[in-house]
């Protein structure tokens, strides 16, 4: 597929080369997985469903304080439930179940790797990792406990599926069946959405009309029937009624309705987002299709990666939910065409590309150096000011380990962009670097200031020692699903919903101003608080008055 790159002569990946950027990939993949809480608001609810596998022994229904929650499969929750009760004495539980994550991210940079060597020759599976890692829509979302790094597992190994079924059929068609199965169990419709369309779209160009192409077709629906069956068929055992909310209400109904109201005003996010979601490979990929223009009809590996993008964007932009963490598949095809830049870009262009990556990371990492000394020296600087009163109630302390690795991951970046020469491949190691410079930076410098604003536990341990030594129940108000996680993960705390009328105690989320409850002449106020970072979202504790 790549012979048009084999005739353009690139330096070959040495091993001390492949050992340096193998250990660039693990720093960015593991950096931020461990050292802080759930935060609000998707790491909360999601460890929440996790909690729910690791305490109880009913692994079929994804569940959130004691109420079904079947937006997604549970794959994703299972595999952070395995990691974190297998690390269990090592690691709290939500650190351990954050390296589900690490664990997700890493099989998605092997296969990008993989692709990018299928599609583009052997120089180029390296290059094509590190440029996913330095796609700034992936920098928190990879660190998150979310489903979309499971779903993003499984797109990486159905492109490198693609890539390889006009050379290996058999082996091809086992990987985009894994993949296609992962993906579905990980967030449900997408993932065959998503091969449906690139499979029929594929079938455009004659190089994929062949007997091999249909053959791994045939297996990956094969392989992917296990994945479409198992779990949908005990979740009907368990329950026909929540096997017909999880397919219909909270899938393909709400896909329909979605489809029915016409209300598609978020439809062009995805294509205001992508240019610093996909920064710096979206302009490396677009130089890649002008300079290919002319060959891209009779060109496979342009053919998969363009068709891909395209089912991806349009797929991506009507679905119910659109977010940056949901349009992550689409960085894939785009770092892959970034990749066949390597060999096309100009010197001058990439000599410009480096540049301004030194300088905007130089500059960044300055920032975050003298933020924080600011905060530790209390000195009378407006940042200063304004970072206490977003965080307010944080007090700063000296920690010497993290200093010391920020110190000698800063003074390995001075290194390393000192010494590296200039060239496409080298602008790109040095702007991987810098992400992931800064990225150590904030967690380590920064986490303990980002924690005390983003996680719930010192506002429940508050609650907790405001509560009446003795009661019958707590009800809840105006909760919502992550507070109820977390709720329950660090108080032991399950507010009954509707149980307003037999509960002596009742909890109110709100905002700064107090919203009426129900029957508000029977209570009295006990307790009022809420994360240091929010000062808008209020919980409000309040007893029943006996008469």
């Amino acid at each position: 597929m790549y012979a048009y790159y084999t005739k353009l002569k690139e330096p070959d990946i040495t091993p001390i080369k492949a050992g340096f950027l193998f250990l660039l990939c693990a720093a960015w993949t593991l950096t931020g997985l461990v050292g802080h809480d759930p935060w609000k608001p998707d790491e909360a609810y999601g460890f929440g469903l996790i909690y729910h596998f690791i305490q109880n022994s009913d692994w079929i229904v994804p569940t959130l304080s004691g109420e079904p929650y079947l937006d997604k499969p549970p794959l994703y929750y299972w595999t952070a439930a395995v990691f974190a009760k297998a690390l269990s004495p090592v690691l709290p539980l939500h650190d351990g179940a954050r390296l589900a994550t690490g664990f997700y991210t890493g099989l998605t940079l092997l296969f990008v790797g993989l692709s990018g060597r299928e599609l583009f020759g052997n120089n180029r599976g390296w290059p094509a990792a590190i440029i996913l890692i330095g796609c700034l829509g992936m920098l928190v979302r990879a660190h998150e406990i979310l489903t979309d790094n499971a779903l993003l597992s499984g797109c990486a190994m159905m492109l490198y599926g693609y890539a390889l079924s006009l050379r290996r059929a058999k082996l091809a068609g086992i990987f985009i069946g894994v993949g296609l199965g992962i993906g579905f169990m990980s967030k449900g419709f997408i993932a065959p959405m998503l091969f449906l369309l690139i499979s029929i779209g594929l079938l455009l160009f004659r190089h994929w009309r062949t007997r091999n192409y249909f053959a791994t077709l045939a297996i990956a629906l094969l392989c992917a029937l296990p994945w479409f069956a198992i779990w949908p068929w005990l979740l009907f055992q368990h329950s026909p009624h929540l096997f017909i909310e999880w397919i219909w209400t909270r899938n393909i109904g709400r896909w329909f309705n979605f489809a029915r109201n016409g209300n598609f005003r978020e439809a062009f996010y995805y294509l205001k987002a992508l240019p610093w979601m996909a920064w710096p490979a979206a302009p490396l990929a677009a130089w890649t299709v002008w300079e290919a223009r002319k060959r891209i009809v009779q060109e496979p590996e342009f053919q998969l990666l363009l068709t891909s993008f395209v089912v991806m964007l349009v797929t991506l932009s009507f679905v119910p939910d659109i977010n940056d963490q949901n349009g992550m598949p689409m960085l894939l095809p785009v770092a892959l065409l970034a990749t066949a830049a390597l060999s096309t870009v100009r010197r001058g262009a990439a000599n410009a590309l480096d540049w301004f990556g030194i300088m905007t990371f130089a500059l960044l990492a300055i920032g975050l150096w003298w933020g924080w000394a600011g905060l530790l020296l209390d000195n009378n600087a407006k940042i200063t000011h304004w970072l206490k009163d977003y965080q307010p109630g944080f007090v700063p302390s000296f920690e010497a380990i993290p200093f010391w690795i920020a110190v000698s991951i800063t003074v390995l970046w001075i290194v390393l962009v000192w010494r590296v020469g200039r060239s496409v491949r080298r602008s790109l190691i040095n702007w991987a670097s810098g992400v992931t410079l800064l990225w150590i930076l904030v967690m380590t410098l920064w986490l303990p200031w980002l924690d005390s604003g983003k996680s719930y536990r010192h506002m429940i341990e508050d609650l907790v020692t405001n509560l009446p030594q003795k009661y019958h129940c707590i009800a809840g108000v105006r909760i919502g699903d992550s507070q109820r996680a977390m709720l329950l993960y660090f108080g032991d705390l399950d507010p009954r919903r509707r149980a307003t009328h037999v509960c002596d105690l009742l909890l109110v989320q709100g905002n700064r101003i107090a919203k009426p409850i129900e029957d508000e002449i029977g209570w009295e106020k006990i307790w009022e608080g809420g994360r240091k970072g929010d000062q808008n979202e209020r919980f409000r504790l309040y007893r029943r008055v006996r008469n």
